[in-house]
Parts: C-alpha cells; structure tokens; sequence
C-alpha cells in the first residue's frame, strides 16, 4: 500500500505543488482546507499536472482550532506541515504569531499522538538570520533569530516562534515521531492557480507594470519545485531526522530580477522596471504614502546570505539558477491570465 502523506494547507502556493509531487512519486495524499467547500479548487489546481483520482482525500481543520486535527492525522504516514499565516502586518503581532505558533503545536500534537513517523515543518530562511540588517557574510543552520528583537517584522517573528515552539515540544516527547524542519528564501517558480499567487505576486506586480523601480533588496530564490523536492528528501533521508535545513537558492538583487524579466520575457518584459530606487526615497514612500513598505525599509541594502552546504551533503539537494525559477514563473504568470 502506498504511504499517506498529509500536507496542511493544500490551497497554498508551495502547500499545492506538495501535492502534485507526492502524487507523482506514488504516495496517497491527504490535504487540510479551512473550511468545507474550499476542496473542489485545490483538486481543479493540482489536476493541471497530475492526476490525483483516488489518491487524494481531504480533512478539514484549522490553525487557529483544535477541532479536525486528530481525524486528519488518522492513519497518516508522514507529514508535511507547510500551512502557515500570511498577510500584512497588524497592529497586534500576535494576529499573525499566534497562529503559526499555535498551529505548529496543534499539528505536532495530533502527529505524535498518531504515531507518524516524521513532519517536515515549514519554516523560513528569516528564522536563521542574524538580528543586525547590516550584517554580511554567510551563516548556517546554527545561528537562530533573536525573536526578541524590536526591529523584527512580525512574520519574521512568527517563523521563528513556530518553529522554536516545534523544537520546544519534541525536547519533551519521548516516543516515535521525528521532526525536520525546511527554512527556504523567496519562493518563485510556476504557478497552478492564480487564487493564491503567495509570494510569486511581487513577479506579478514586476511584469504587469505596477512598479514604477525596484529597491535595493536582495533576495535568495529557490523555485517552487526545487524547494517541495528538499520537503520531501527531508521527509524520507535518514540523516535528516531532527535537522534543520536551510533551502535558500541564489542570491539576487531585485534590480537583477527586473532586468530578468525584461530581458528575457520578450514583448511582455518591457512593462518592467529595472530603475532602482533610492533607499531615501522608499523610505519616505514608506512613511507618507504606503505604509506597506515599511517591513521592507530594514532590509534595504542587506547583504547576508545562508549557506545550503547541509542541504546539498546530507539530502543530496541541487536547486536551479534564479533566472530559470524567475523567467518560468513570469511565463507561468502570463499563461494563467495574471499579468
């Protein structure tokens, strides 16, 4: 009998193309949406590439609820966790922290009392940097971010705190259950549906004009496919039971990322600005006029990045180029209608 793997969130961008993978590999999958009805969309988007007939099921539960977690972790192999809040910021952090942290433990609770063999927990990239904005270099895996730190944004913190909580309660448990954990970059690649762009809506905002100059923001892209291809060597590796790896790709800057677009997109990339704009002047725009910028202000001219040396060695991971996982998930973008 194939293994069942349950991945939190199936609506999500990196959560869908989870899906579509296992499926491909030959596992049974089984997927949470939030709420009834909510199944049709995520089983139309993963039917672009594979077909999931009989080997996809779905349980509905919640982060912020208890209810539904134990039924959807009844007679599940292994677990990819990889649902998580997103959105702005708000004036109470614990809108956004609450919810991961909260949601983790929820997670970890059902999967050790089912006996699952392993979770794969989502984290991020942000949760193993250092806490200066001014840092350069390059860190690892050891280092941790200081969630008390004031100059945190609050998803920043929330991935930190998630994933703390997770480690916390294994450094309890006593019993079968492992834990591994995925801390990528910036996520691009190709799309599945265009209900929930995530992260890939920056390239969509690049492509359709909406910007009129990137800032000076560097990035480390790792594509879609290459970062699910790390969950689920994380997953099934014997070494990587209770590690953490990092899955970030090449570093870029974002005016790197515009000429990109532009240069490689054809008649579609001259919509794209590829003017830089002025740290002074993101900041005033920050201030003034779109509030929204002001959790990017902090990284302006950041330069750290994370080595992926762990990932590479023990799983055997080789993500590709940034200008492949950018000009696919432009070219995606534009074949879905969202440019």
């Amino acid at each position: 009998m194939p293994e069942l793997v349950l991945v939190t969130g199936g609506s999500g961008y990196i959560a869908g193309w989870c899906v579509v993978e296992l499926l491909r590999r030959g596992y049974d999958v089984r997927t949470t949406v939030r709420a009834p009805g909510k199944e049709r969309a995520v089983t139309d988007a993963v039917s672009t590439v594979v077909d999931p007939a009989g080997r996809l099921s779905f349980a509905v539960a919640d982060l912020t609820a208890d209810e539904g977690w134990d039924a959807a972790l009844k007679g599940v192999d292994l677990v990819l966790h990889v649902a998580s809040p997103l959105g702005a910021a708000s004036d109470d952090p614990e809108a956004l922290i609450a919810p991961a942290r909260d949601g983790a433990l929820r997670v970890l609770r059902a999967a050790t009392e089912a006996g699952v063999r392993r979770v794969v927990l989502t984290s991020a990239a942000n949760a193993a940097s250092p806490s200066s904005y001014a840092s350069e270099g390059v860190t690892d895996e050891t280092l941790w971010t200081d969630p008390d730190d004031p100059t945190l944004i609050p998803y920043r913190r929330s991935k930190t705190l998630a994933e703390r909580a997770a480690w916390d309660f294994m450094s309890g448990y006593d019993g079968p259950t492992e834990l591994t954990t995925v801390l990528p970059g910036a996520v691009f690649g190709p799309v599945l549906t265009t209900a929930n762009l995530g992260s890939v809506g920056i390239i969509a905002r690049m492509v359709s004009g909406k910007m009129p100059g990137v800032p000076r923001i560097g990035l480390e892209v790792v594509d879609v496919r290459d970062l699910v291809d790390a969950h689920i060597r994380a997953m099934t590796a014997p070494g990587a039971a209770g590690q953490r790896f990092l899955a970030t790709g090449e570093f870029v800057w974002m005016e790197d990322i515009a000429r990109t677009l532009r240069d490689g997109l054809g008649e579609h990339g001259r919509t794209v600005s590829t003017r830089r704009l002025p740290d002074f002047a993101v900041r005033l725009a920050a201030r003034f006029r779109d509030p929204s910028l002001r959790e990017i202000t902090p990284a302006l001219g950041r330069r750290n990045r994370h080595s992926t040396e762990k990932a590479r060695r023990v799983l055997g991971w080789e993500p590709r180029p940034a200008r492949e996982a950018v000009l696919d998930c432009a070219r995606s973008l534009i074949e879905h209608g969202a440019v």
